[in-house]
């Protein structure tokens, strides 16, 4: 969408600033721009518009009703509105805010301490479309128990597949598996619309036998047009509950034609800390058949270093929260250097997942990670498609 089609909301108390971030964004374009002088009032614009918003500009110290609150209301209406941070206090409590922003589920482009230029503004309102988050559509607590189990057996849930790429060399890896729901009716639907009703039914063990089926096949075909990459599966905290799960991931792998080593499994901290002895044993066990361990999320959970004590990972997946506009958040820079080193030390592989900016890449590139992943990169793909983007990458100069 162009910018001159987007409707802009500005909130802002100091009438100067307010005034230079609306010829800012005049002078790029816009058209359709409303400005209040605090978050009273640019509520007010926002609830009663008959023209929705796309994207407020909003600093975080207004009077009556602060930057904060008025992101909570906006948050709570569920609208789907993308928001920008201006402000001139602390990297800190900006970031926090941020964190508090993306929460409430609004589609953070991004924050700018003062002076807004129109660069800076341009390059945010980019972002605009890209990610947002999709509305709450209510398909998860709509579709019948009898519908899912009939789309397992009917194989109608398949892997979408998002590349992995050396940050080093630039070449295409591997790529993770991503659940997709191909719905006769209701067309390919997210994780976010079926998972949680997969895990409530207990199926989903049934959902990670044919995922890793899948994802096995598609690597193999990998493998066929001369491509030696690695396939990432999520490994469910039923499947390792199961003392016999090595081996049937083995079988399943196998007779897909896959040898392990091409396969890493990823689990996250919290399914690792469950039932600690089964759960050791199985992955202790897929270690010895060849397969790659990667611990998912790393950061998030409580006990990340047990766990990259007792279980042979051999690969350190960085959480997106941290790794998402790294280059602009010193503290996630920290955040980074360490958990890369750390990886580096214990002879682990760094994957950072959510690179989604040439700043995100440049900066994990020079910290030495191994791995990025994310929409800089390519957003998942169906198998096809991905037979079709790896011969097309090429990485950013």
């Amino acid at each position: 969408m162009e910018i001159s089609d987007l409707h802009f909301l500005v909130a802002e108390d100091h009438e100067f600033q307010r005034k230079t971030l609306v010829l800012a964004l005049k002078s790029l374009g816009a058209k359709q721009v409303l400005e209040a002088a605090d978050g009273r009032e640019a509520l007010g614009y926002f609830s009663d518009l008959s023209e929705p918003i796309d994207i407020i500009i909003c600093d975080l110290e207004m009077p009556n009703m602060d930057g904060m609150e008025f992101i909570r209301h906006v948050g709570n209406a569920g609208a789907p509105v993308s928001i920008i941070l201006t402000s001139g206090m602390e990297r800190n409590v900006i970031s926090s805010v941020e964190t508090m922003t993306r929460a409430y589920g609004i589609n953070l482009l991004g924050a700018i301490e003062k002076p807004a230029t129109p660069q800076k503004l341009r390059d945010l309102i980019k972002r605009h479309g890209q990610n947002a988050p999709r509305a709450a559509t209510g398909a998860e607590i709509d579709i019948p128990e009898q519908e899912i189990i009939a789309a397992l057996k009917q194989r109608q849930f398949e892997p979408y597949f998002q590349p992995k790429v050396d940050l080093q060399t630039g070449d295409a890896v591997g790529a993770e598996s991503l659940t997709r729901w191909r719905h006769p009716q209701r067309g390919i639907l997210p994780p976010g619309e079926f998972i949680k009703l997969i895990g409530q039914k207990g199926l989903m063990d049934e959902l990670t036998w044919a995922m890793l089926e899948k994802s096995a096949s598609a690597c193999v075909a990998w493998h066929r047009q001369g491509w030696p990459l690695t396939v990432s599966v999520n490994l469910s905290l039923t499947s390792l509950e199961d003392p016999m799960c090595a081996d049937r991931i083995t079988q399943t792998v196998e007779k897909q034609g896959l040898a392990p080593r091409h396969m890493t499994l990823e689990i996250t901290e919290s399914a690792a800390m469950t039932n600690v002895a089964p759960c050791i044993e199985a992955l202790a066990r897929l270690r010895m058949k060849g397969f790659g361990l990667s611990i998912d999320d790393y950061g998030t959970g409580y006990s990340s270093m047990q766990q990259l004590g007792r279980i042979p990972f051999t690969e350190l997946k960085i959480d997106q929260s941290f790794v998402t506009d790294c280059a602009a958040h010193p503290q996630h820079r920290i955040i980074l250097e360490s958990s890369i080193d750390m990886a580096r030390k214990l002879g682990l592989k760094a994957v950072a997942e959510g690179v989604e900016t040439r700043g995100d890449w440049n900066l994990l590139k020079e910290l030495g990670c191994s791995i990025a992943q994310g929409y800089f990169i390519a957003k998942p793909m169906s198998a096809t498609d991905f037979l079709e983007w790896v011969p097309e990458w090429a990485p950013p100069d």
